[in-house]
């Protein structure tokens, strides 16, 4: 913590006890959390909400900028930043509070919602749609590697692949039956690289169940793994 940029918050001893009484100031009624890690230039806001973490805060260490970020079930909601600590303050208790992300969104500027987020206030058929969607279009915009086009468009047609949540790594891409990360990766497929065969895995990465030489064949093999009695994906994550 520079002493220069944050001389207020070395005197009170962190950025934690610096936020505790910054509330207590404005008359805002917030939990100051320690943040995974413990130092003393982040601290966390804590919330009452099911599901939503404590709305994170870093100090930026060119600048005098607070850097916030809210994670809810797995899924990166909010993120941004403001020289001004009330109002992060103001922004942590209403976070905290379950403020709907839109609301969120349009008291506090600085915060930028993402389309994840406002896609799993609406649940989380809405979230893996979304995915679909972007990974639809970033297949079709990589005409070098039509194998992973052909990959994506096979898996989309499949139902049982196409109600789980998509990712991509490396275009391999990944199917969890929740939504947010850590993922709970189900199977993954591997795409066809320099005439070798589409390979089929439990994890991106693992050994390799079984290949095959079109898309379409292994998303079938990668279909039939899957357990007889999985659902569409649900919110939440692995963990």
């Amino acid at each position: 913590m520079d002493p220069d940029l944050y001389p207020d918050l070395v005197a009170a001893g962190g950025l934690g006890a610096a936020l505790e009484r910054l509330a207590a100031g404005l008359g805002v009624d917030v939990t100051v959390v320690p943040h995974e890690g413990g130092s003393s230039g982040s601290a966390g806001i804590a919330s009452s909400v099911p599901g939503r973490r404590p709305l994170s805060v870093y100090l930026a260490s060119e600048e005098r900028f607070f850097i916030v970020s809210g994670w809810s079930e797995g899924i990166e909601s909010v993120t941004g930043g403001t020289p001004d600590p009330a109002g992060v303050v103001r922004a942590g208790a209403a976070w905290g509070q379950g403020t709907p992300l839109g609301e969120l969104g349009a008291r506090f500027p600085f915060l930028r919602v993402g389309e994840r987020g406002k896609a799993a206030e609406r649940g989380p058929a809405a979230v893996v749609a979304l995915e679909w969607r972007s990974m639809r279009r970033q297949a079709s915009g990589a005409p070098d590697f039509p194998e992973f086009s052909e990959l994506v468009e096979a898996a989309y047609a499949e139902p049982r692949l196409r109600q789980l949540y998509v990712f991509s790594s490396h275009r391999t891409l990944g199917f969890s039956s929740c939504t947010g990360y850590p993922f709970r990766t189900e199977v993954a497929i591997a795409p066809a690289l320099g005439g070798g065969p589409y390979r089929v895995m439990r994890r991106p990465y693992r050994a390799t169940i079984g290949e095959a030489a079109t898309a379409g064949a292994a998303v079938a093999l990668a279909a039939s793994l899957l357990p007889a009695d999985l659902g569409p994906a649900v919110a939440g994550t692995a963990e």
